[in-house]
């Protein structure tokens, strides 16, 4: 077949290709987070939250983008804890985030967590350890909730960890239940330093 008579399915092909290759690029989600003025935060949000800032320290606004979602999230520490509380666009409570230890995870949820990331990742570092509690229809019970800082069979744990494989250097985001299951993973931009964690 000669060169002129391959073009009539050459632009189809290359539209394909196209294609395809925003549909790839478009399942890695990346998240990105830049603080703004309480003002810009949807109505409604501090409202909600009034009973819970009295003493906060170190009280930040911000805005996130993942993908074609965005959100709001309110962080500030309290009482030594470190929360992160996210709303979506219109103001709607998502979840709470409150950052623990991994001796605040119960015994038999964590080696359910080990037992999965030893099967999955040769070498691994847990970086950082959120409880997390999801808002499924009552706002301020959830965030009663969360301020009891109460460990209930609702829960879900997020977790980042950077590991190393015969690939390099990663970062990735797991989600468990409160039981230790794993629920979901998703890539993490890669840090600078990773390999600092294992040397």
């Amino acid at each position: 077949m000669s060169y002129f008579n391959f073009m009539p399915f050459r632009t189809p092909f290359i539209a394909i290709l196209l294609l395809l290759g925003v549909f790839c690029f478009g399942q890695k989600k990346q998240e990105q987070e830049f603080r703004i003025d309480k003002k810009e935060l949807p109505n409604g949000v501090m409202a909600l939250l009034s009973n819970y800032l009295e003493n906060a320290k170190r009280l930040r606004y911000y805005k996130e983008r993942d993908g074609e979602k965005s959100s709001y999230e309110v962080k500030f520490k309290k009482d030594k804890l470190h929360y992160s509380i996210e709303f979506d666009e219109k103001g709607a409570l998502e979840d709470v985030e409150l950052l623990i230890k991994q001796t605040d995870i119960p015994n038999e949820a964590f080696d359910n967590m080990t037992t999965y990331l030893q099967s999955n990742h040769k070498k691994y570092r847990i970086k950082k350890i959120q409880r997390q509690y999801v808002n499924t229809g009552d706002a301020a019970q959830t965030l009663k909730e969360a301020f009891q800082n109460g460990i209930l069979p609702k829960l879900k744990y997020e977790l980042i960890i950077a590991t190393k494989d015969e690939n390099g250097y990663g970062e990735f985001e797991l989600t468990f239940d409160a039981n230790g299951e794993h629920l979901l993973t998703r890539k993490a931009v890669n840090t600078k330093y990773d390999h600092v964690l294992f040397q």
